[in-house]
């Protein structure tokens, strides 16, 4: 099932990069990251945006929501997830999926907690014209 899913998101994630097209309007999600705009195309009130994000060692994104899904990859890297209870929900190494639900109740980080840099290729589904994420503050957690 699990390898299912990957096979799934991983096709997903392709199809954009081949059939998406649009202008770059990259905006670094927080400090030392940087995203690059790869692909955007609205459909019917929807953008779907392919975006690059690098995260540098010991950085992270920042705790964020996004107003509609995720799905990504990771092809470089290891991803450390952390939800709003401060508790890891997932570790994802190098070709692994990622999926992250829409709405202000998931708020989350990600981490780069390993010494080379992350790397990550995201497919975001949102409104048309909602921004890639809404900033969210630390929920009490003792790291950002």
């Amino acid at each position: 099932m699990r390898h299912a899913l990957r096979i799934a998101i991983t096709g997903v994630v392709t199809a954009a990069t081949v059939l998406v097209c649009g202008t770059a309007q990259a905006t670094p999600p927080g400090p030392g990251v940087t995203a690059r705009v790869i692909r955007q195309t609205t459909v019917n009130g929807t953008d779907y945006t392919l975006r690059e994000i690098t995260v540098p060692p010991g950085q992270s994104t920042g705790w964020h929501y996004h107003d509609g899904p995720l799905y990504g990859i990771v092809k470089q890297g290891t991803l450390s997830h952390f939800d709003s209870t401060c508790a890891s929900d997932g570790v994802y190494p190098t070709g692994s999926v990622i999926q992250e639900p829409a709405g202000a109740g998931y708020v989350h980080i990600g981490r780069n907690m390993g010494d080379t840099s992350l790397v990550l290729n995201v497919l975001y589904v949102l409104p048309h014209g909602a921004p890639f994420s809404e900033d969210a503050p630390n929920p009490g957690c003792p790291f950002q």
